[in-house]
């Protein structure tokens, strides 16, 4: 299993954005729970990123929303970096 990891200036970022969407909080646990087990998981869609991000991965919460996060694999840990819109967190 894999530990994931939350920032303080990750937690910030998720409490603004739950606050403006709260209905994708299910979603986003279960995200959470995929990431734990298994982040290879289809459903998660995780890719790494390029340009100034290219140091990073995505995973889809759903079509329009994304975590961007730092993945160790040698150390089995998930660093979380940003969640919001596909356009907030790639630009």
């Amino acid at each position: 299993m894999y530990k994931i990891i939350y920032t303080e200036s990750y937690i910030k970022k998720a409490q603004k954005f739950f606050k403006k969407q709260p209905n994708l909080l299910k979603q986003y646990q279960k995200c959470l729970e995929l990431l734990e087990l298994n982040p290879k998981h289809p459903s998660l869609r995780l890719h790494k990123l390029s340009g100034k991000l290219k140091n990073l991965y995505a995973v889809s919460i759903n079509i329009s929303y994304r975590i961007i996060l730092g993945l160790l694999i040698i150390e089995e840990k998930i660093i979380l970096i940003d969640i919001g819109s596909h356009n907030d967190v790639y630009n």
